[in-house]
């Protein structure tokens, strides 16, 4: 089951958060007959979706649907069902959902199309809720973080000269992938120039986990 609760006190302690929750539904039978000791805990602060966030999201699904034949409203359905998949989060509704369940949807919906090579009408930098999450995606599907393009690693770290690249431990390293051609201006202006041009960076980047900021 699945209800609001309301919030009446916490306390920090050395395994974590304990939290006073009051349950509007009357659940303590429920609990002690099913012997149940645990719970999902969502936060809701209780920001709802902007406008900004529904327009990403809806010219993100466009293009998705534009690319693989389905009609829009199908696609729609497939890709929250995917969201759902991926996440573990409930069926979500584009007109009232939280702003974080919308800056995830994004991200869902975003990886899907760097993942399967879906083109974009714009560049996905400017559709991203969360850049951090655009870099790691950017990374592991190998799509170049400024224009989309299939890409390769850039170490924004150096490894420095006379090392074996193929025998360097990189894991600490700040990485960003970039295609060929913004690979070469990278190195020819320098990362600060590099930043603040595309508003990209390295992140510290491992494939099981996520990422870190440079």
């Amino acid at each position: 089951m699945h209800t609001a609760v309301e919030i009446r006190g916490y306390r920090e302690s050395s395994a974590g958060t304990e939290l006073v929750v009051s349950v509007p539904d009357r659940i303590g039978g429920l609990i002690k007959k099913k012997e149940i000791r645990s719970a999902q805990l969502r936060l809701d602060d209780g920001r709802h979706i902007s406008a900004e966030q529904r327009k990403k999201a809806y010219a993100t699904m466009r293009d998705i649907s534009d690319y693989t034949g389905y009609p829009p409203e199908e696609q729609k359905q497939w890709l929250k069902y995917l969201y759902i998949c991926r996440t573990g989060g409930e069926y979500i509704h584009l007109s009232d959902c939280s702003m974080d369940e919308a800056r995830e949807f994004i991200n869902v919906i975003l990886d899907y199309a760097l993942e399967n090579g879906i083109p974009l009408s714009e560049n996905a930098l400017e559709r991203t809720d969360d850049i951090n999450r655009y870099l790691y995606a950017c990374l592991l599907y190998k799509k170049c973080a400024v224009c989309g393009r299939p890409g390769e690693i850039h170490h924004e770290d150096a490894i420095g000269m006379g090392n074996d690249r193929r025998q360097v431990d990189d894991s600490g390293y700040r990485k960003i992938c970039l295609c060929r051609l913004h690979h070469t201006m990278a190195h020819q202006i320098g990362a600060v120039s590099f930043r603040q041009m595309y508003r990209v960076y390295g992140i510290i980047f491992t494939p099981e986990g996520r990422a870190a900021a440079g």
